[in-house]
This record gives C-alpha cells, structure tokens and sequence, in this order.
C-alpha cells in the first residue's frame, strides 16, 4: 500500500490471511447477529426508567398521529402543513393497536426504536468491507463503535424520528455506492426507495431529495445512466410523496396543527449581513459539533472525502459516494440552520445539533478507515486538517458567545440537540467549546498514536467502544433522569380515579409538560384543552392547575366539580364533573 493513501484499495480478501478460511466465514454473520440482539437489549436497558415521553413536544406530535393511524384517537401536532410527515408514526403504530396502557404502547415504541436503530451495526459493517476496504476484525469494531455513538443511541429511548435516520443514511450511502459501481435498474430503485424513505420520515429528508434530484440528473448527463435508470432512481421518491400525502388525507381532522410554516420570516432571518452572519454561524457550529463528538474522525474523514474528489484514487463508486456525502452534510446543516433562524418568539440556539447527528456514525466510520488503511503521513496531513478544525471552530464559537453575551443575552442549548456534547464536556449549563475542542483535539491525537502502532489498532477501537458506553451512563443519570423526574406526574391517571369511557379536558393552566403526560395516560380519548376558567360543559373530568395560596388556583367547585387528587407541588389535579 502506497503511503499517500487514504483508503485501502486492494482485494478484501488479501487483507487478512485469517479471513479467507472458508470454516471462519460463518463467524462473521453469527457475531453480527448475537451484536444485534446485544445491541437491542442494552437499548432497552438505557431506556429502563423512560416510561412517559421525555422530548416534548416532538415526542407528543408522533405518539398522537400515530395512535390516530392505529384507528384510536387523535390529537396536537407540532407540525405543519407544509413540512408534515408521517413516516415515523407509521413505523411506530403497531404499538397502539388493540387496547393497552400508554405505559405498555410506549415500550412497545421503544422496542421498535431498538431494533430499527441497532441495525446500524451490520449496516456499519457492511460499510466498512466495501467502501472502506477494512479487515473483517477492523470492520466489526469499527462498526460496533458507530454503532454504540451516543449521537444515535440516545434517541433509541425515546419517540423520536432520529433513532431511524443513522441507519438510515448508512443504507442509503450504500446503495449509492452500489450503483455506481454496478449500474442497473434495480440498483437506481433501491437508492431512490430509500430517499424516499428520507422524504416520508422527516422535512431534512427535502435537502436528500433534491441532492438525489442533483446527483441523478448528473449522471444521466454524462451519460452514465439511461433513461430507465432515471425513473427508476426517481419514481420511488415520488411514490412516497404520495404515501405520505394519502397517509395524511385518512388522517383528516383527528390530529389538528399546531406548528406555524416557515414563510416571510424565514425569508427575513436570513435576508440580511446579520441574517447570513446568524445562519453561516449555525452551520459552523454544527459542523464543529460532528468532529467533537466523532473523535475527530469526521475532520480527517472530509479531508480525505475532498482529496479524492480533488485527485480520485479509488474509483469512480467511491468518489461519488464522498461527493454526495459531503453535499448532503453542508446542505443538512445549512437548511436546518436557515429553518430554525426563521421561528419567531423562540430563543436562539448555540447549538441545534439534532438534524446532522444522523451523519456522525458515517463519518466517524470514514474517518477511522482513513487512520486504519492509510499510510503515515497521509494520517498525519488528515489529523492535522481535523486539529486545525476543532481549534478554529472552538475558538469562533468560543466569540460568538462571547460577543452575544455582552449584548445581554444568552445562547442556549437546543433541546435534546446534543446531550452527548453536554456530558462530554461538562456543560450541564452552557456551551463549553474550548473544553470541546481539546476534548476532539485530544481523543483525535489518542486515536492517531494509536492506530499508527498495528498491534493497538483493536485495542483502542475497543476503548473508543467503552468511551461511548460511558458517554450513554452520563446521559442517562444527568440529563434523562432529570428529565424523567420533571416531566413525571405523580400520581398516575387511573390512581387519582379516571375511569376509561370520561370526556377529558386539560387546562393550559398546567405546566405543558404535565398536560402532555397527563394527556397520554387517557388513551380512549383525545384530551383536548381549555383557558384558566370554566371548562367546556361536554367536560366529565379535567385536568386543572393546583396551587394552593396563589391566585391561579383553580377551584372546581365554582363550576360544580369535585376534585379527585393530584399533586400541589407539580400544580396539577384532576376534577369531575359532580
């Protein structure tokens, strides 16, 4: 292997002598599915003490859409017309059917979530065999780590739309590269099928599309593809599209909007020196934000992606897959920047880091066959591109806080936009990015001395494994149980007396979040809401601010209710009507 390198390019099989032995072959699909089921569990073991939704009010818009698609009872959604999918509830809606407690439907959800997102390991695998050229023993370790990276593990627990994306993206490169290297008709559909699949689950999957849009007519101009190939790559995405419009129309009026569509304020946010200044800082950040929590490795996996789009040595399926790769990760963190600067009435974000999380096991896969496959120097030129990243970025960051800061304001984080930042720097109540970036700093220059000396090579994909087992036990205790306990309400429903069959109302009067998961527990009904004063009188039982001594008390014997219990110091309590 030359040492200008940067990912290997001889057979698979001339890589380890080890790995040709027909009598081994077998070990490596029985090691992908004993990790499969491994992975499931210890999923389902993070997500032990998650028993109500935790990510209002996106957990709320998905679990009320899809118990209506079950054929049960609607309600809210966050969403709106324009960018409504209904992918993921339709993915999760097996869980509502038949009769059960929310309790039960949601581990159900929460089981689905595991299965589908612990499928990124044998997808990871499969990567890292045939674009990356890895030894078997490196692509199965490789892989465990992109598949144990808290950026995708930590939505498995809850009922998120991202716990599909990183598998997802995976797929898709995949099938990408695929077809470049073995063109055909079924090839072209398997890759417009899963970009479709993007457009069904979430608005991101816009900016997929129209780079598929883009990398197709491409091809077919240089007359790389025939027509045929064409439609085959693009009627699956429009096939979803009508999916996803027929999914909405047998929705109808069960679940109501609540989101507003990006319009002239959008347009506005960005209309400007400010405006342009505000959404190029967005893209930084979260660019940034995926070589810190990948080790590095994505800065050393976007050199080596432009370098062989620069000077192409490994083929025409690699090149292009890096190509697309690359314009999807710019226009992901581009477009969701350019979304988020539009809402109006929301505090800016230091980071929103959830939309381009689904890419960070993909390029901290590239980056770490970079380190395994290359030579010497050509690691050191790639780490060095990944140092010189996190020191800009860190320290621009480290300004723009600065600076907002002594306008008198405060950038925040998103919520549950990036909790694996949060834990491993310590930030439990602000943006640390200097501590960031000598944290990436550190584990990239760990991983390079490392790699650089073949017999660590395993032993510290194995640390990096155990690094993010580690990472998930600091979420877990800092950032979901306190979520768990202030999100909670305490008692349940059917403790306080509510019977299934009651017309239930819920006043805005009660902390948003208690409402919510008040709300979830009456699956017979959708629970609909009321101002601070009387309720509806089709109201049997509703769900009212108790806060005893303070002047929005609500008493319910004004309006000919009793009350049934709950709780004065979360503010809440439960009334019929006598």
């Amino acid at each position: 292997m030359a040492s200008g390198s940067d990912v290997i390019e001889r057979p698979a099989v001339a890589a380890e002598s080890t790995d040709s032995a027909p009598a081994r072959r077998w070990l490596v699909p029985v090691l992908l599915v004993v990790g499969w089921v491994l992975s499931v569990a210890w999923r389902m073991w993070l997500s032990r003490h998650i028993l109500l939704p935790i990510a209002h009010t996106d957990e709320d818009s998905y679990l009320n859409t899809a118990r209506a698609l079950a054929g049960g009872p609607g309600g809210f959604s966050s969403e709106n017309d324009l960018l409504r999918r209904v992918g993921y509830p339709m993915l999760i809606s097996p869980a509502f059917l038949g009769d059960r407690d929310f309790s039960d439907s949601y581990r159900i959800v929460q089981l689905i979530n595991a299965m589908v997102n612990s499928a990124l390991l044998p997808l990871a695998y499969l990567l890292g065999r045939r674009l990356l050229r890895l030894r078997r023993s490196h692509a199965l370790l490789s892989a465990l780590a992109a598949a144990t990276l808290p950026a995708t593990v930590f939505y498995a627990g809850i009922a998120m739309i991202d716990t599909v994306m990183a598998p997802l993206v995976v797929a898709w490169l995949l099938a990408v590269h695929r077809w470049i290297g073995r063109p055909g008709p079924l090839a072209a559909a398997t890759v417009g099928l899963l970009v479709g699949g993007f457009h069904l689950l979430h608005s991101r999957g816009l900016v997929i599309v129209g780079v598929h849009a883009g990398f197709v007519l491409l091809l077919f101009v240089r007359r790389r593809i025939r027509p045929p190939a064409v439609l085959a790559a693009l009627l699956p995405v429009l096939a979803m599209a009508l999916v996803n419009e027929a999914a909405i129309r047998y929705l109808g009026n069960k679940v109501y909007l609540l989101g507003s569509t990006p319009g002239g304020g959008t347009v506005e946010a960005v209309a400007s020196i400010q405006g342009v200044v505000r959404v190029s800082a967005g893209v930084g950040t979260q660019l940034w934000y995926l070589v810190v929590i990948t080790f590095g490795m994505a800065g050393v996996a976007w050199a080596a992606a432009v370098r062989e789009l620069w000077r192409p040595r490994h083929g025409d399926a690699a090149r292009w897959t890096m190509g697309v790769a690359l314009v999807v990760t710019v226009g992901v963190a581009g477009g969701a920047s350019v979304i988020l600067a539009g809402i109006t009435g929301k505090p800016l974000d230091a980071i929103y880091g959830r939309y381009v999380q689904m890419l960070a096991p993909f390029w901290l896969l590239v980056g770490l066959g970079v380190l395994l496959t290359a030579g010497r120097r050509v690691v050191l030129r790639r780490a060095a591109v990944a140092v010189a990243l996190l020191i800009g970025g860190g320290a621009l960051i480290a300004v723009r806080l600065a600076y907002v800061a002594s306008q008198g304001h405060r950038l925040r984080y998103g919520g549950f936009s990036a909790p694996d930042l949060v834990a491993l720097t310590a930030g439990w109540r602000e943006m640390r990015p200097v501590v960031g970036s000598l944290v990436g700093i550190a584990g990239c220059l760990l991983l390079v001395a490392a790699v650089l000396v073949p017999r660590l090579r395993l032993p510290v994909l194995g640390v990096l494994v155990v690094v993010n087992l580690a990472t998930m036990q600091v979420i877990d205790q800092h950032v979901v149980r306190p979520a768990i306990a202030s999100s909670a309400p305490t008692p349940g429903v059917a403790d306080v007396g509510v019977r299934p069959g009651e017309r239930v109302w819920a006043s805005t009067g009660v902390h948003y979040v208690l409402r919510f998961n008040l709300s979830h527990q009456v699956t017979w009904t959708d629970v609909r809401w009321f101002g601070i004063g009387q309720p509806p009188a089709a109201a049997q039982v509703v769900f009212a601010r108790w806060a005893p001594g303070e002047v929005d008390d609500w008493d319910g014997t004004a309006y000919g209710f009793v009350r049934l219990g709950g709780n004065p110091v979360q503010h809440w309590a439960a009334w019929r009507r006598a």
